[in-house]
C-alpha cells in the first residue's frame, strides 16, 4: 500500500485515486513482499557493487527487483539537478517517490545513493510503512574510498574541479541507527551473506499465499 500523505497536496482540485488492485495483490502475484533497500555511504564505499551482487542473488531466488543507481538517475530523471544542498534534496525526493511507486507495484527496489544528509534519508523513510524502507549503511573509511577512486572523482575534487563533493567539500552525516550496518572493508561475499541473513531480508518471504 502506498504510504500517502494528503497534507503534501496543497491543490484542492487534486484527489487521491484508490486503485482496485493493491500492493498486497501484487505481492501475492510476485510471491514475496516488496521493500526498498536503501544503500548509503561515501562515493567508492561499495554501494553499487553490493547492490548489483545482491540483486543477482535475489533474482536467482525468483524475487522481482529493480536497481536505482545514483549516476544512472542523473542521466535522466534528475539530469537537470546539480549538487547544491537544494538539488541534492530534490534528487533524493524524486528517487524516493519513484521507489515508492515501484514498491507499490510489488517490486524489491535497491537504491544506491550517497544521500549524505540524515533529513533526506528520513524523508524517504517517511514515505513508506514500517518494514518497507531498509537503510543499509556501507561504512567504508574515507581513506579507503579515496584510494579506490575508480571514477577519478576524489582526485578531481581535490584539485577543485568538483564542488560540493561529499567527504571533501561537503559533509556526510553518518546514519546513527541503520537497519543494516556493513563494514565496507570486509569482502563482498561476507557482506552479501550478512544482508541475506538479516531479518529485513527474511521479511521478503513472509507472505500469506493462502488468501
Amino acid at each position: 500500500m502506498i504510504h500517502k500523505n494528503i497534507n503534501r497536496i496543497s491543490n484542492k482540485n487534486i484527489f487521491w485515486n484508490t486503485c482496485y488492485i493493491t500492493q498486497q495483490d501484487r505481492e501475492l502475484l510476485h510471491k514475496h513482499r516488496a521493500i526498498l533497500l536503501w544503500f548509503t555511504g561515501l562515493s567508492g564505499s561499495g554501494k553499487s557493487i553490493l547492490a548489483n551482487v545482491l540483486e543477482t542473488k535475489l533474482h536467482h531466488r525468483n524475487i522481482s527487483t529493480y536497481m536505482l543507481d545514483g549516476d544512472n538517475i542523473r542521466h535522466g530523471l534528475c539530469q537537470d539537478l546539480g549538487f547544491s544542498d537544494h538539488d541534492r534534496h530534490e534528487n533524493i525526493r524524486r528517487v524516493g517517490e519513484t521507489a515508492r511507486l515501484m514498491v507499490d507495484a510489488g517490486v524489491v527496489v535497491l537504491a544506491t545513493f550517497i544521500s549524505p544528509y540524515h533529513r533526506d534519508r528520513q524523508m524517504v523513510r517517511n514515505m513508506f510503512p514500517i518494514n518497507h524502507f531498509i537503510e543499509i549503511f556501507v561504512d567504508t573509511p574515507f581513506h579507503v574510498c579515496e584510494q579506490r577512486d575508480s571514477k577519478g572523482l576524489y582526485k578531481r575534487a581535490r584539485s577543485g574541479e568538483i564542488e560540493n563533493f561529499t567527504g571533501i567539500s561537503s559533509p556526510y552525516e553518518r546514519p546513527k541507527k541503520p537497519d543494516i550496518y556493513l563494514d565496507g572493508q570486509k569482502s563482498i561475499i561476507e557482506l552479501i551473506n550478512q544482508i541475506l541473513r538479516s531479518s529485513c531480508i527474511e521479511y521478503l518471504f513472509k507472505i500469506d499465499l493462502s488468501i
